[in-house]
């Protein structure tokens, strides 16, 4: 790693105030105990003393926009009346920071971000800023969901110099976009150890006076050896590495980093990270009778289960906030992202499937409730979150959590109705107050709120069991769920009243299409058409708005218009490779949900449009942006990490594994091969972060099954095969209608397909691999047998 400490020998720009970058929106706490800077830098800067005090604090907004009231953007439009000469990342900004010689400040961040709306209020609506800001930089404004390419570029180099990253993120480039000096969010004014955001721009305006030379020669010095760092290629190797290996060794990583009592794989803040959680259930699947096995279904269930007891959840509007603060998921960082719902309704439709408790299909249900309701569209898309802060009651400041947070007295008043039959007095409101761990306190520790917005409020989380809570007041277990229920209820419709938390209404491929996904599996899953229709209307949205059918491309983002109309920017922004790569995964899991050919043709047509665009035919893989999107930047980069999100370079390993079950190309199965291969080094040194992809590189090696079923796709015993099929957890197949019509667009792909026949007239199952299929199954309970051996 390029560390700081490769560059201590230069000196630092500003002292360190500790390990961590506590005050980013992305791996650590927004309340952590004290807001701290980490600044990477590769130039020499003055030590100077403690730098003049200046009155930051927040001024009027002017009235004049900046250039920012031209863009689509929620997150530009948010800082479009600072008293900053904001430019969008293009050319007009680059052209002026050459012209007038002058340093670029690249500010990163999104709409719903904690720490950006921090940084905005304190520094970029002060007008001493807003001056330093316009007179001596150019100030470019990014939106991280919509230029990804961005965002990866200048998070790897704020990364490499410092211990970091998160957003907001702050990077001072030169004219030619080479970074020299980043980190993430900065206080307006000096504290004892950490240094304010009006001190770092003027030390960098006079160095930039004073030293450029040295600051240019040291930036492309960093420029070089990030290339060399971040270069994933092929080399010499012939084959990926072993898939026994690696699981192997993915499985010992997590079992170490396990959180025995609350689940999770770290102390905190945690993440509920849903491809670790996949990863656990496929490496269970393939040791099932050892008790490494065991051990993996455990601790992914186990996680499951706490992360929907715990505060993560929400309990009254369902679905799941980004992050806890704390080790035992209970005080969450409040935003709620698409992304994790998408995600996260899978992993818990997964879990119904392997466990058959319901409380995780309810827990899936749950989820996509309140995405229907919250992030939906009319036009079928769906926005991409909802933000943390919102003001407790009208007129007032915002707040993180305000809109998720109950005092006892509240709850006391809400629900005063007498419990009937309890061995001591009690309302529905005391009652729900212990299942739940609401004190009069507040059950919201001090060193999680620092600012004391919480005081007295409190999360709910699951403290007993309903068989707990139950026999502590002597009632009927299925009474204090109803009970509880309707308190709930009675909470919902409460806080409808509040103000709500902005809504992110951009709307993004990618994270559509993994949304796509979310419907269309747990819909299999559960067996419900509603939710399936929902999949397909997301599906028809991303064809009919995110999809320009001349060149074939996908586009990046569109924007929820006035009316319920959909809006683009001018020029539009072009998808990325995860946009492909996502919306590929969605078709396929929405063809094997809907059994409709159409959404596996365009799968097909997407996917040979991503690789004319993105992938690397030197090195192997796919790179994350286009060349012509990303001209300027001085990286073009691979994904190589399965985070919060999975990396489009696993996706696309398993996307391809699976093209090639539906078609037979050869084609596909290459371009797999060469993509694990190129990313062999990187899950040799650390499995663990790219479990998604080692789970591709398993799929790979033990080979896919191809389910197919001959029948008629209205026919009661078609639809019962199929639905054997989904009920089960199999994730290395390929589930394949096949209608009989031996010119169908399948059989076209499958010639062998128009050889397998239905067994006296009924619906009839295959289950095909390595080219040999079993004897034909017309019964469910056979096929299920033949599929769990």
């Amino acid at each position: 790693m390029l560390g700081a400490r490769a560059w201590r020998f230069r000196g630092l720009l500003l002292p360190r105030a500790g390990p961590g970058l506590a005050a980013s929106c992305r791996g650590s706490s927004s309340r952590d105990k004290d807001r701290r800077v980490t600044v990477g830098s590769s130039v020499p800067m003055p030590a100077g003393g403690k730098a003049s005090q200046t009155n930051c604090t927040q001024s009027t907004p002017q009235k004049v926009p900046n250039r920012l009231i031209n863009e689509k953007s929620p997150y530009l439009l948010q800082h479009a009346y600072n008293p900053v000469d904001w430019y969008p990342w293009g050319q007009e900004a680059f052209d002026k920071a050459r012209k007038e010689n002058k340093p670029i400040f690249l500010s990163v961040g999104y709409s719903t971000c904690h720490w950006c709306h921090m940084m905005e209020e304190e520094s970029f609506q002060n007008e001493e800023i807003g001056r330093l800001l316009s007179e001596d930089f150019v100030s470019v404004k990014v939106d991280r969901e919509e230029r990804p390419d961005v965002d990866k570029v200048y998070m790897t180099f704020v990364q490499a110099t410092s211990s970091g990253g998160g957003w907001p993120m702050s990077v001072w480039l030169t004219p030619n976009l080479q970074p020299f000096v980043g980190g993430t969010y900065f206080p307006p004014e000096d504290g004892l150890t950490r240094v304010g955001f009006r001190t770092v721009l003027i030390r960098i305006r006079d160095q930039w006076k004073q030293n450029k030379s040295t600051l240019l020669e040291n930036s492309q010095r960093v420029t070089t050896a990030l290339l060399a760092r971040s270069e994933i290629s092929m080399g010499d190797r012939q084959l990926p590495p072993s898939a026994a290996t690696m699981n192997s060794r993915c499985f010992q990583q997590l079992d170490e980093g396990y959180d025995e009592e609350y689940g999770g794989f770290a102390e905190a803040p945690k993440f509920p990270t849903p491809v670790i959680l996949s990863f656990l259930f496929s490496y269970w699947l393939s040791h099932r009778l050892t008790q490494d096995g065991s051990r993996a279904q455990q601790m992914a269930l186990h996680t499951l289960k706490m992360m929907a007891n715990g505060g993560i959840r929400d309990h009254v509007g369902q679905g799941f906030h980004r992050y806890s603060t704390d080790r035992q998921w209970h005080v969450p960082h409040f935003e709620k992202m698409l992304y994790d719902q998408a995600q996260l309704t899978v992993a818990y439709s997964q879990a119904y499937q392997i466990s058959g408790d319901e409380f995780y299909s309810d827990v899936a249900k749950g989820i996509l409730q309140y995405v229907t309701r919250n992030l939906s569209h009319r036009s079928g898309g769906f926005c991409s979150a909802e933000d943390a802060d919102s003001p407790p009651e009208r007129g007032m400041r915002p707040k993180e959590g305000a809109f998720y947070v109950w005092t006892v007295k509240e709850v006391q008043q809400l629900l005063p109705e007498p419990v009937p039959g309890a061995t001591e007095p009690l309302t529905s409101g005391q009652l729900l107050t212990k299942h739940y761990g609401l004190t009069e306190a507040g059950n919201i520790s001090p060193s999680q709120d620092p600012k004391g917005e919480l005081q007295g409020q409190n999360v709910l989380t699951v403290r007993y069991s309903l068989e707990l809570t139950a026999a502590r007041f002597g009632l009927d277990v299925e009474a204090v769920r109803t009970l509880l229920n309707a308190g709930l209820e009675k909470l919902f419709q409460a806080r409808k009243h509040r103000p709500k938390p902005h809504l992110d209404s951009k709307m993004l491929a990618a994270w559509n299409g993994l949304m796509v996904s979310g419907y269309a599996v747990t819909g299999a899953v559960l067996g419900q058409e509603r939710l399936i229709n929902y999949a397909i209307n997301g599906a028809k949205f991303l064809k009919r708005h995110m999809f320009d059918v001349a060149s074939g491309r996908l586009m990046r983002t569109c924007y929820a218009g006035s009316g319920g109309t959909v809006e683009h920017s001018n020029p539009p922004c072009w998808g990325f490779l995860e946009d492909y790569a996502f919306v590929v995964r969605g078709l396929l899991d929405l063809y094997e949900a809907s059994q409709e050919s159409a959404w596996l043709e365009w799968a097909l047509r997407l996917q040979d449009t991503q690789d004319r665009l993105f992938w690397d035919s030197r090195g192997g893989g796919y790179f994350c942006s286009e060349a012509e999107l990303g001209a300027g930047l001085p990286l073009r980069l691979k994904d190589d990490q399965d985070g919060a999100e999975p990396s489009a370079n696993s996706v696309s390993a398993h996307n391809l594994l699976r093209l090639h079950g539906f078609t037979g190309h050869k084609d596909w199965m290459d371009k797999c091969v060469c993509l694990l291969t190129a990313f062999s080094e990187r899950m040799r040194r650390v499995p663990v972060a790219l479990p998604e992809m080692v789970r591709a590189l398993s799929a790979h090696q033990q080979t896919l099954k191809q389910i197919v079923i001959c029948g008629d796709p209205q026919a009661k015993d078609t639809k019962a095969l199929l639905q054997c099929v989904h009920s089960i957890y199999i994730p290395n197949k390929v589930l394949i209608l096949a209608n009989g019509d031996p010119s169908s667009f399948l059989s076209r792909q499958l010639p062998f397909l128009s050889t397998l026949r239905r067994l006296e007239d009924r619906a009839t199952a295959y289950v095909c691999e390595n080219q040999a299929c079993s004897m034909p199954i017309t019964e469910p309970c056979e096929l299920r047998k033949l599929l769990h051996q």
